[in-house]
């Protein structure tokens, strides 16, 4: 048993920090920890694949809870800065998508940073403490970024002001890679006047003749903030200087996180590491590759919920993976999710109401049943144990068949879970589980849709271009259609 601020809280809790590659204790550095996660761009909906890091990050805030750890979270809005590729020159994605929608920049922002609490809340992710828009905070930006240049760690070109990563010490250390390798592996993008691959803007200047819709006065001329600067900038505004806990998607840690550190490790120049654990979620693939915006059409939590699902089968989905793993998302995979999860509310739901329990103390405290403190015990280790959700969930299952356990017993161990999974089990409607699209619930476009990839799909076969058929297939089934091949030829259902 360990001890955190004078309260006994069970096992060790244990997280696997990306800077090390390694599994460490998790020990706070106050009675309330920092924990920012990098947040939206906020020019386009969220797709499915963007949520599974903001429901990892709700797990690790209900884990800290759970430890009577208290916690300031802080998830910025991005709604400046970050250029069409994540490049460093170029077009602002949303003065990009205030053109394409013929909406000022200011619309687009509040319009999908609207869509983007929608699907927080429909998900059941714990609000965080602070919300930072970029755009608020560009006078600290250009602050730090003076700081920067005072310290030698910089040079202006006509395209802006660029850190130099050669005067970083331990660039790319997050990534693993030594500098070299780093400076080999960068993304290329010829920028003229740049010294190292891996150098990046910390301003962006106008090109001449060119008037940025989104623009500031500054010391290298009139531009913009480079995309990494908001967070190193408004993380420590926000929780100090030094902080215990920074969260992203796995893409981040290879160079946002990257830049991240050596900018603000340059502005500090304690010797002190800026952020103690570093986590990262992986990627949601889809057809065997990584779910994203500049791919194409993404599917969207406002088209499971069209399709019949429930958000809560969606986030069972995701929590049946480790956040670590890599995850296949799939019609079959939803449809599962939401069979389990409808099966989970009809056991669950004659225990209602379940008793309010957060925190290990208050469910311990509740219990006097042996088994379910034995089970209490094995959530308590899958969830100290780097978040390990899929045993948590299997012990759940578990409890729930097992006659040994009382049925006062099995209250709060039901409510531990849900305080831990965030799944609604003390509230949510089985008959909201239920609800599935027909035929007859399909328009007219939609059904056109279908039926023309169904004939592309049967030309596809006669031509025996079958990986084109198996794509096609795959974009039925994202679709939510099934195919059936019989000797008459295919037809379709949905599922």
């Amino acid at each position: 048993m360990v001890q955190y601020h004078g309260s006994v809280t069970g096992h060790q809790l244990k997280v696997y920090n990306s800077l090390g590659r390694r599994i460490e204790d998790f020990t706070p550095s106050a009675d309330v920890v920092g924990l920012y996660s990098c947040g939206p761009t906020v020019y386009y909906f969220p797709h499915l694949g963007n949520m599974r890091a903001y429901v990892f990050a709700d797990t690790l805030r209900r884990a800290l809870r759970w430890k009577q750890i208290g916690v300031r979270h802080v998830i910025n809005i991005t709604d400046v800065g970050h250029a069409v590729a994540d490049s460093d020159t170029g077009e602002d994605k949303l003065e990009v998508a205030a053109a394409r929608e013929a909406r000022t920049v200011a619309d687009i922002a509040d319009f999908y940073t609207q869509a983007f609490f929608a699907d927080m809340a429909a998900l059941n992710i714990l609000p965080a403490d602070r919300y930072p828009r970029a755009s608020e905070y560009v006078e600290q930006m250009i602050e730090f970024a003076t700081r920067l240049q005072e310290r030698g760690v910089t040079y202006q070109i006509p395209s802006g002001l660029y850190f130099d990563t050669s005067k970083s010490p331990g660039y790319g250390t997050l990534a693993l890679m030594d500098i070299a390798g780093q400076r080999e592996a960068a993304r290329v993008e010829h920028v003229e006047g740049r010294r190292n691959k891996t150098d990046f803007a910390l301003w962006r200047a106008e090109e001449p003749g060119v008037r940025r819709v989104m623009r500031w006065e500054s010391p290298w001329g009139w531009g913009a903030p480079g995309w990494h600067l908001e967070c190193s900038v408004m993380s420590m505004q926000l929780l100090g200087q030094h902080f215990d806990l920074h969260t992203g998607g796995i893409d981040h840690r290879e160079l946002h996180h990257v830049n991240e550190i050596a900018q603000s490790e340059a502005y500090l120049d304690d010797g002190e590491p800026w952020v103690k654990y570093w986590l990262h979620n992986e990627f949601l693939l889809l057809n065997n590759a990584k779910i994203a915006k500049s791919a194409g059409p993404v599917p969207r939590l406002a088209d499971l919920v069209a399709d019949g699902y429930h958000p809560m089968a969606y986030r069972l989905f995701l929590l049946g993976g480790h956040y670590r793993s890599q995850l296949d998302f799939t019609t079959a995979a939803v449809d599962a999710a939401q069979t389990a999860l409808r099966r989970l509310v009809a056991r669950i739901e004659p225990l209602r109401p379940l008793p309010p329990v957060e925190t290990y103390d208050q469910a311990r405290a509740a219990l006097a049943d042996k088994t379910a403190l034995a089970y209490l015990d094995q959530m308590d280790e899958a969830i100290s144990l780097d978040l390990a959700t899929p045993r948590l969930l299997a012990t759940l299952q578990e409890s729930l068949r097992d006659p040994e356990i009382t049925p006062a017993g099995l209250r709060v161990i039901v409510a531990a879970a849900d305080a831990l999974l965030g799944l609604r089990l003390a509230d949510l409607d089985p008959a909201a589980l239920d609800r599935r699209r027909s035929v007859a619930d399909l328009g007219q476009a939609e059904i056109e849709t279908i039926e023309r990839l169904m004939a592309d799909r049967t030309q596809a076969r006669k031509e025996k271009n079958w990986s084109r058929a198996d794509e096609i297939r795959a974009e039925l089934d994202l679709l939510g259609v099934q195919v059936t091949d019989t000797p008459t030829g295919p037809t379709w259902q949905l599922r």
